[in-house]
């Protein structure tokens, strides 16, 4: 697979402190729908959420959202979107991200962008699937957690052969591009996680 066709975008349920956040957030959804590439997101109005979804449809681009039942009303489901898919939990949530997406991105965000992101590193560290996963390290904001996996590796918890190879970009109209060249370089028999894993959801 050389071609990125879909993308999913953790990223927080708030705007953050930083303008640059939700501005990062404009311009990667603007990128997507110029690249022809389908946003799939958490489904919430709000925050980062709101602003990646909302850009990518005001310049004509697609995307789905995947939301659980119990968020609809806390995260104001966006009613926009071409597709929104409604979990009965988290789990599914999840689930259904990975398997619509061709890779992941992780924009500035709170614990739980930081769980989906830290998931997807885990199984892309066992070899559960090799689809790219990409620090959008907007003003920094990401430093601390790669400042973090660096001392991991030092203390040998992260060891040569269980490395774990995470992209970055601090500028927006690198993404994409970054995005491309790792898909093309990824073994395909790994795209997908294996079924038991999934199971396990």
């Amino acid at each position: 697979m050389d071609q990125i066709k879909t993308v999913c975008v953790y990223c927080g349920s708030g705007a953050g402190s930083s303008p640059g956040f939700v501005e990062a957030a404009h311009a990667l959804g603007k990128s997507f729908a110029e690249n022809n590439i389908r946003l799939v997101y958490g489904g919430g109005s709000v925050g980062l959420m709101g602003a990646i979804a909302q850009s990518t449809l005001d310049h004509g681009g697609l995307v789905t959202g995947i939301i659980p039942d119990f968020l609809k009303s806390r995260e104001l489901a966006l009613s926009r979107v071409q597709e929104m898919i409604v979990t009965p939990d988290m789990h599914e949530r999840k689930r259904l991200m990975f398997e619509r997406s061709d890779a992941f991105v992780a924009l500035p965000g709170g614990i739980g962008t930081l769980e989906e992101l830290v998931e997807q590193m885990t199984w892309q560290q066992l070899g559960r699937h090799s689809k790219p996963v990409l620090l959008a390290n907007i003003d920094g904001f990401w430093e601390p957690l790669i400042a973090l996996l660096a001392h991991m590796r030092a203390t040998e918890f992260i060891r040569p052969a269980l490395d774990v190879d995470i992209l970055k970009a601090e500028r927006v109209e690198d993404i994409v591009p970054r995005l491309r060249a790792a898909a093309a370089r990824a073994p395909e028999g790994a795209k997908q996680m294996a079924p038991e894993v999934a199971r396990r959801l």
